[in-house]
């Protein structure tokens, strides 16, 4: 100890003589702030340096799994969904036409089962289940033509003779829907059974039992609810299928119906000519 009264670190000897000792003092020590902001920085740097490996790993590991399939050589990748249908669900995009927009499920399946009968597949071509005629009249209904958008629907009512068409207040939604439950509640009562797990005569029965008013409604007549189904079936078996039915256009191609076509110079001078039909949804590209 020195006559100050401090500890002198051990002294060595340097190679030219001089004397040091094993510490040197610093001769500016840095203050409280400069130690904080050393702190950050350190803090910093290994927030850097672990969140670089993070990414680095996951860039390797995304790579390396699309190269070895993230599996074991011993095991094999497990399928996913039903086996051979993978290509397919992708080649052919799913058809957003086919959903609900007005009629409930049991509703849809009673329709879907009457239009079937007035327009059954055959020898000829498909029938209106297959054509999605169910769809069409669900989409017309929850539409304009539902709604009995362009037509006068103020009182006063009269009987109106059958050229004049329909007189009432009831609008065509509301006409379907009766109808519906009515044909339903007529197959429960004869057959014991609802509509669509009648057998194919039996629902002819019924079918022609609405048609010539042997079922007697109260809210509207049995007849016009038949005409207006079957007139409905025929429209949306023949209509364009921007609409919802007629699916893949073999409504027409039954008829030999060409469809939207845009013009028929290139056969209007030869003699009959068989043409694939065309959709509005063709004319897209032009």
């Amino acid at each position: 100890m020195d006559s100050t009264g401090s500890k002198n670190k051990p002294n060595r000897e340097a190679e030219d003589g001089s004397v040091a000792t094993m510490e040197q003092p610093i001769a500016n020590p840095p203050g409280p702030l400069a130690y904080e902001q050393e702190a950050k920085n350190n803090s910093r740097r290994k927030f850097l340096k672990t969140t670089g490996y993070t990414l680095g790993t996951l860039a390797l590991g995304g790579a390396l799994s699309s190269l070895i399939g993230c599996t074991n050589n011993s095991e094999e990748p497990t399928p996913t969904g039903e086996p051979g249908k993978g290509e397919e669900e992708k080649a052919q995009p799913r058809n957003y036409n086919r959903a609900l927009m007005f009629l409930t499920q049991e509703q849809f399946r009673i329709v879907e089962s009457a239009t079937e009968r007035i327009f059954p597949e055959d020898e000829n071509g498909p029938g209106a289940k297959t054509l999605g005629v169910a769809y069409f009249i669900d989409h017309q209904l929850a539409g304009e033509w539902g709604f009995n958008g362009r037509d006068y629907m103020q009182a006063p009512f009269y009987v109106g003779e059958k050229e004049q068409g329909y007189q009432g207040r009831l609008k065509r939604r509301e006409i379907i829907e009766i109808g519906i439950k009515e044909l339903n509640n007529y197959s429960l009562t004869q057959y014991q059974k609802s509509f669509p797990e009648l057998v194919a005569e039996d629902q002819d029965e019924v079918l022609k039992a609405f048609e010539s008013d042997t079922v007697q409604l109260t809210t509207i007549s049995a007849s016009s609810f038949f005409k207006m189904l079957r007139t409905n079936t025929l429209e949306g078996a023949y209509s364009d299928p921007l609409y919802g039915g007629n699916l893949d256009m073999n409504g027409w191609r039954m008829r030999g119906y060409p469809g939207n076509q845009m013009s028929y110079t290139a056969v209007i001078d030869k003699d009959y000519t068989k043409m694939d039909p065309i959709s509005l949804q063709d004319h897209m590209a032009h």
